[in-house]
């Protein structure tokens, strides 16, 4: 028999092991609005008018300014998924990009380890990730950061046939996310720091910087990168781009691998190289510099803290007696088990125990009692999730602001952030003309509660997540 197929499907059912919890988490993790409605409204749009919006057509109080959408295929594929099969399709295809990036990772560790090992780190890694899973362009860019690493790893083991993966993403990932740069930051370090053949890296890098220009803003991308690198209003009210603490389990999971990786490194029998180290020292100062790069530092640490458990060897505890066909099928019905977990599925036996939208940030019943009954709609302020979704469910009614933070000047995310708080809000809506409110009770208690006691605003609607108000003088 030939034991190279036995093998491999050991690994198969180890793989399928470790990928099983994190597909089911995929797909019952609840659909976040901030940037999931805005990116669908813009790519159907785009498929429309067969063309991406270069002025704001979402918002009334930045109608008709110039926007540059750079991630505009994400919004594509996310609304063709939408159209094709609703919410399911879109959970299943968050389920696929996790099983491809994690996987790519259990490869990766793999190689330099037991499948064993390789499995419980990308279960950790995957449990420690997960809430970096949001349907959003961002989601995109993970299976091709891995394959990135992927390629250089094995270029820096003297096999450069991977390397057309580096372009080929590059092309991508310009017209997805604007983390583009990523690839070139792991390429460059391996330019400088690997020992791999560097000729044929160099010629890589230089396919890669014309690749990104295939876009439809060709070189205009780079502009909104160095935009995106200086918004003042994303670095101010965005969380993600503010350093990480220590809150929470997946944070603490963050921190104790950070710490534990350098005496693990020092201790193992297998050591790392100069490349090596500058990807854990240059992603982790990234990483504790903003949320958004947590996610890029653990993908590597993963893949070296395999290396580094093993000391270097692959000895492997697997079974004399294998056997294939039984390892395949059990792997492959690991692997499909999650679709249980899909809506349509899970509702026969989980009921509503398990909401497919963030409820608190998405108002489904508020939106369905404002869709009957348009001719409300005039200068709408709302939350700015709210926002978000309204400009999916109802483009119709644009509010004055939504979750696009760098769309806006912080000058008016300060307003917004006063008016959540109950400061000033009369005289900034007197002033913009506001003749309609949907608040939030999550993130706007005490606005909810001011409003409710004045006697200009008539409340219109109420449920456990948004109440509707509509000046009385314009009733």
């Amino acid at each position: 028999m030939d034991q190279k197929n036995p093998s491999r499907s050991f690994g198969f059912l180890w793989l399928s092991i470790a990928l099983m919890p994190l597909i089911g988490i995929s797909f019952l993790l609840a659909i976040q609005p901030q940037d999931y409605w805005w990116l669908m409204r813009v790519g159907q749009e785009t498929i429309q008018n067969g063309a991406i919006p270069v002025t704001d057509t979402i918002s009334w109080s930045q109608a008709g300014q110039p926007i540059i959408y750079q991630q505009w295929l994400s919004g594509v594929l996310l609304y063709l998924a939408y159209k094709s099969g609703g919410v399911a399709f879109t959970l299943l295809l968050r389920g696929i990009l996790v099983a491809i990036t994690y996987a790519v990772i259990w490869l990766m560790a793999h190689e330099v380890s037991t499948p064993q090992v390789a499995s419980i780190l990308v279960f950790v890694l995957g449990i420690a990730t997960a809430n970096n899973w949001a349907v959003r362009s961002q989601l995109f860019a993970y299976p091709l950061f891995v394959l990135s690493l992927w390629s250089l790893l094995r270029w820096q083991n003297g096999n450069k046939k991977q390397l057309w993966i580096l372009p080929v993403s590059a092309l991508l990932w310009a017209n997805l996310h604007g983390s583009f740069i990523l690839p070139f930051v792991l390429a460059g370090a391996a330019l400088v720091f690997g020992k791999g053949d560097r000729k044929s890296l160099a010629i890589a890098i230089a396919l890669m910087i014309p690749a990104t220009l295939i876009n439809p803003r060709g070189i205009g991308v780079w502009n909104y990168f160095v935009f995106m690198l200086n918004s003042p209003s994303d670095h101010l009210f965005a969380f993600e781009w503010a350093p990480p603490r220590n809150e929470g389990w997946q944070m603490h999971i963050f921190f104790a691998w950070m710490l534990a990786f350098a005496p693990l490194a020092v201790f193992s029998p297998r050591k790392l190289s100069i490349f090596e180290w500058a990807l854990y020292l240059g992603f982790g100062w990234l990483a504790l510099t903003g949320l958004r790069y947590v996610i890029w530092f653990l993908f590597i640490v993963a893949v070296f803290t395999a290396a580094l458990f093993s000391g270097g060897s692959k000895n492997s505890a697997e079974p004399k007696q294998i056997f294939p066909a039984l390892n395949f099928g059990f792997g492959i019905f690991l692997l499909i088990l999650p679709l249980i977990f899909l809506p349509t599925f899970r509702e026969r036996w989980l009921g509503d125990s398990a909401p497919v939208y963030e409820m608190s940030t998405t108002p489904l019943a508020a939106t369905e009692w404002l869709v009957e009954r348009p001719q409300a709609c005039s200068n709408l302020w709302a939350d700015y999730s709210f926002g978000g979704y309204l400009s999916f469910a109802m483009p119709t009614c644009q509010p004055w602001m939504d979750s696009r933070f760098n769309a806006y000047p912080p000058e008016q995310w300060t307003e917004y952030v006063q008016v959540s708080r109950a400061e000033n809000w009369q005289a900034i809506f007197d002033r913009e003309n506001i003749n309609l409110l949907m608040l939030s009770h999550a993130s706007q208690p005490k606005l909810v509660e001011a409003v409710t006691s004045s006697e200009i605003w008539c409340e219109e609607y109420r449920d456990e997540i948004a109440v509707i108000f509509l000046r009385c003088e314009a009733k």
